[in-house]
């Protein structure tokens, strides 16, 4: 999410990426069984020099985007992958999971789990308690302030330097007194830095108040609500870690269903999964990090199409893994792709930015 606005150098990208001969076929999405109703990219009338000509160098030319679809009025029209990616293969989410993790907590309240958003977490997390750092503020810090990345902890994975930086607590033994040992080096509620451990908090929070690992809740009251069947929970530094510290592993077509939950506020297929009131609360700008808007573990993207500016909802995750909610135009799109601690994984907003959106917008 670093630079996330600067699209000089990926504008650049894009403009190579679309340069030459047109030999893509398109093919409409398959019918799996799984929900999705499929539409074809050509009864959208829409002018699709620019996508034909997108994939043609997509297909031909190294890169590493793993796949892109694109969903428009409910129905999925563009699937395309790469390489080995296909629509059976899981892929890992990486901090995408926080996004999945906050519509989690809103069912969590829903069902009445847990009472409020602005309880203190030491409501739930009445073990372990701090041993280190002993600071007051502490017993201030809420559930909000975990959603919004405003603990006030010292706890920040974009800086090397803080004691909290994710890759530091994964070589800990105990993720969880680790992180509630940390220093306070803000008021809650004042200061947002990103921080991946609060996240882990979250699904932590949401386990003990239900009485369930976060990924048999997950399944209960989300997952087999959205027949996401294909799905698996793990972690790349260490596979004996606390269940609520493992992250996502899901399918293209699973993930175009949250964007979807959220475009529908909540619902899929006529049922509340969960309340429009905390699609909208947790979609709606809280604070700011490193500038851009940010809610409960859902970015607000801004693009500019024809000097207009159009707002996307978007859950972002480390190499490309992207759901970007585009509710003016009723339209998600979600990326994968393995360019890790790269720059290379911006490319995905150049192509919203410079192919998708005026596409698609210029039609609505």
């Amino acid at each position: 999410m670093k630079n996330i606005v600067n699209l000089i150098i990926l504008s650049i990208s894009i403009s190579t990426l679309c340069y030459g001969q047109n030999t893509y076929e398109y093919y409409p999405p398959k019918e799996l069984g799984d929900g999705w109703e499929i539409d074809d990219l050509k009864s959208q009338h829409i002018d699709t020099v620019l996508i034909y000509k997108l994939f043609n160098q997509m297909k031909n030319r190294e890169n590493k985007v793993h796949s892109i679809l694109l969903v428009k009025n409910n129905q999925l029209i563009i699937e395309e992958y790469f390489k080995e990616h296909s629509a059976d293969k899981p892929h890992d989410l990486r901090s995408t999971t926080k996004s999945i993790r906050a519509i989690l907590m809103g069912i969590a309240i829903d069902k009445g789990f847990i009472e409020d958003v602005n309880d203190p977490i030491s409501k739930y997390l009445k073990t372990p308690i701090p041993n280190k750092n002993l600071d007051a503020r502490k017993e201030l810090i809420t559930i909000k302030h975990l959603l919004t990345m405003s603990s006030g902890l010292d706890c920040n994975d974009w800086n090397k330097k803080s004691k909290g930086q994710e890759d530091k607590v994964y070589r800990k033994k105990d993720w969880l007194q680790y992180t509630l040992d940390l220093p306070m080096i803000n008021d809650p509620g004042t200061v947002s830095n990103y921080c991946s451990m609060g996240a882990i908090l979250i699904a932590e929070i949401i386990s003990r108040a239900s009485g369930m690992t976060i990924d048999k809740f997950a399944e209960n009251y989300l997952f087999s609500r959205l027949e996401i069947t294909n799905v698996n929970w793990g972690h790349t530094s260490n596979k004996n870690i606390i269940p609520s510290g493992k992250r996502l592993y899901m399918t293209s077509r699973d993930m175009a269903k949250i964007g979807q939950l959220i475009l529908n506020q909540g619902t899929w297929e006529g049922e509340q999964i969960v309340s429009e009131k905390w699609v909208n609360e947790a979609t709606t700008p809280k604070t700011k990090i490193t500038g851009i808007d940010y809610g409960y573990f859902w970015w607000n993207i801004p693009f500019n199409v024809n000097q207009k500016a159009i707002v996307s909802k978007t859950a972002t995750g480390n190499g490309g893994q992207y759901i970007m909610v585009i509710p003016e135009i009723d339209m998600v799109v979600v990326f994968t792709g393995g360019a890790y601690n790269s720059q290379e994984d911006k490319l995905p907003f150049a192509i919203m930015n410079d192919i998708f959106l005026p596409t698609f917008y210029n039609e609505k």
